[in-house]
């Protein structure tokens, strides 16, 4: 099978894992602290990438909005805010886990789905193939760096929040 190279599909099969291990992260019988510890290293390693390689090349696109992409860092500002949250409380599965989770879910969601309806739909209607895969290959070789690098230890999730 063809590994996927395009950028748009690329967002898109992070963002389904991500809502695949919100539902783990609910569910009562599933190793949540292990989701969670999945989730934090797919967020911090998908938001750095998406802002490293893919959101700076799409600002030169004139049908992509420049204030979506800049929306979109926003957003991913607080969705590291709120996983720094849930990742500082003590116990899981805690009635302050749920909520901090709940949160999370809510801003996570939020901007995949407005990433998706703006930004990826300019980028899939408005950017070649082959540059939506070099933006790819550039995509997933600047995730897998932060990937390995533990980019969603707590103690890392805090030094982005902080701006450290």
């Amino acid at each position: 099978m063809a590994v996927k190279s395009d950028v748009v599909e690329l967002i898109l099969e992070d963002h389904r894992r991500m809502e695949d291990l919100f539902r783990r992260m609910r569910s009562v019988e599933a190793d949540r602290a292990a989701a969670l510890a999945e989730f934090a290293d797919l967020l911090i390693a998908h938001g750095l990438a998406e802002e490293a390689e893919v959101y700076p090349a799409l600002k030169r696109y004139k049908h992509i909005d420049d204030e979506e992409v800049e929306h979109g860092e926003e957003e991913h500002e607080e969705g590291n805010r709120a996983l720094l949250a849930l990742l500082e409380v003590d116990r899981v599965g805690s009635d302050e886990w749920d909520e901090k989770l709940e949160e999370l879910v809510e801003k996570v969601t939020h901007h995949a789905d407005e990433e998706e309806r703006t930004i990826l739909n300019g980028a899939r209607e408005n950017v070649a193939m082959g540059r939506r895969e070099e933006l790819g290959t550039a995509f997933v070789r600047a995730r897998g760096k932060y990937l390995e690098a533990d980019c969603g230890a707590i103690d890392n999730v805090r030094s982005i929040v902080d701006g450290t």
